[in-house]
């Protein structure tokens, strides 16, 4: 009765390599994202556009979903934002 060993170990290389590559994109992915919420948000007190207003509520949102910033300092950087905006 021969046994498929070399076959199931194949398998299981090939489960690993793809899990290790799997891994390696997402540690890239991150530390590019990263290196791009380095950019310090604009200091102002003049109105923001609508787009502008998005862009940086997602940057600070990235930040407090990867952890560099608390959920206070995301708040404070939101209602900071929200001052910003043009009333009409």
């Amino acid at each position: 009765m021969a046994q498929r060993t070399t076959f199931d170990k194949l398998q299981r290389d090939r489960a690993k390599k793809a899990k290790q590559a799997l891994k390696r994109e997402r540690r890239q992915e991150k530390a590019n994202e990263t290196e791009a919420d380095d950019v310090e948000l604009p200091v102002g007190d003049g109105p923001l556009t609508a787009e502008e207003l998005m862009q940086q509520v997602e940057a600070i949102t990235r930040r407090l979903d990867s952890g560099a910033i608390t959920l206070e300092e995301f708040e404070d950087a939101k209602a900071e934002l929200m001052l910003r905006l043009p009333i009409e």
